[in-house]
């Protein structure tokens, strides 16, 4: 009788089952599911064997489940094997190796049954290939179902990312535009200067922005790189005005270290802008109180450096390695989306360079972005 044979050798299926899944690529199994996958099963197929034997039909469906499924009342197999797909999701495995647990318990009774000369009836073989049916079908259905939520979950983050990130710099634009027009009617000076020239910069990068977004709902794609040759000093010189009022009205020293003008880029000018921008903006927020920042920029061999520092308090390395993380906010002010870092490093990364930071409690942070220098430009060091 199969069941007694499985009863007999329970450890040693048990056992072959384990081995089968420790030699199965990237398969980590936990000792909770070590003690409630197969050996569950395993005592389930026993029990519909000696139901079936015993001529007990429903006591047997109401373990294991009917041939096609459609049991009005969820027998215990289907429970077990629901909780058992539902733990391979959360272990981050495939659907193939959900199918493959219960296919080495067939191959484990198939194996050890040919070594120790065994031979079971045809009925015995159909209950345990309804069992292992009904087993898969289940599981199967739990993780995909799972699956689908977690993934529909993701998107949804996704699209807030998203939705965050356009809303989080049209503000910036709004906001430098702001500080434009508040400079213009204290100081009664025209629109023809260069806080004129702000305000004129901050509404074409509203343009760009909207513009950006939405060729990025038509292609379903990220942002798409318009790279052009530029000069780094030209660059820092572009945010320089725009960098200073900000200082001025947020009561910072505003340094700006000489660029030589030999280093050039080519990159994606309004991203790196952008992103030199969001971290100025943070250090003006995060640094001390009437503090320092300093923006400063250099060749270092085939690379360009661009840092943004400040004299705050500094951030532990458990702080400094969640930063950039979206909606992260760090320190007392919670004003904004916590997007800022984040946006800084994505337009960074797009225009192949990094974004880290280097943090001391008590000393401070220096935001870096390491880019590719052009190759056009001759080699010039600056320290």
């Amino acid at each position: 009788m199969m069941h007694i044979f499985l009863a007999e050798n329970r450890a040693e299926l048990e056992r072959r089952c384990r081995e089968k899944v420790a030699k199965r690529p990237l398969r980590f199994s936990t000792e909770m599911q070590l003690r409630e996958g197969i050996p569950i099963f395993l005592d389930q197929l026993i029990r519909t064997l000696k139901a079936e034997e015993a001529g007990k039909l429903a006591q047997s469906l109401a373990i294991s489940g009917p041939a096609d499924g459609s049991a009005a009342v969820i027998s215990e197999l289907a429970d077990s094997a629901t909780t058992h797909g539902g733990q391979l999701l959360a272990l981050g495995y495939s659907v193939s190796q959900v199918v493959h647990d219960y296919g080495d318990l067939c191959q484990a009774v198939s194996d050890l049954a040919v070594v120790l000369g065994e031979q079971f009836a045809v009925e015995e073989f159909r209950t345990l290939n309804r069992c292992l049916d009904n087993g898969i079908a289940e599981a199967v259905s739990e993780f995909i179902q799972r699956r689908d939520v977690v993934i529909a979950n993701e998107q949804a983050l996704a699209l807030s990312q998203r939705i965050g990130f356009f809303a989080h710099e049209l503000r910036n634009h709004l906001s430098t535009a702001g500080l434009a027009v508040a400079a213009i009617k204290q100081g009664g000076m025209g629109v023809t200067g260069a806080t004129g020239a702000v305000l004129d910069r901050s509404l074409v990068g509203l343009r760009t922005l909207i513009d950006r977004s939405l060729a990025e709902v038509r292609v379903e794609a990220g942002l798409t790189l318009q790279r052009t040759v530029f000069s780094v000093s030209n660059f820092i010189s572009e945010l320089s005005y725009s960098a200073r009022l900000e200082a001025d009205l947020l009561r910072c020293t505003l340094i700006m270290e000489e660029v030589s003008p030999m280093p050039q880029l080519y990159a994606d000018q309004d991203l790196l802008l952008s992103a030199v921008g969001n971290l100025l903006q943070n250090a003006f927020k995060f640094g001390a109180p009437n503090g320092t920042v300093v923006l400063r920029a250099y060749a270092h061999g085939e690379r360009i450096r661009i840092e943004v520092e400040d004299n705050g308090a500094g951030l532990s390395p458990e702080a400094a390695d969640g930063m950039f993380m979206p909606f992260t906010q760090g320190g007392a002010n919670k004003t904004g989306l916590g997007l800022g870092l984040s946006i800084a490093r994505r337009s960074v990364e797009a225009n192949g360079g990094t974004l880290s930071v280097d943090s001391v409690p008590g000393h401070g942070c220096v935001f870096i972005i390491d880019l590719p220098r052009h190759a056009g430009a001759v080699a010039t060091f600056v320290t």
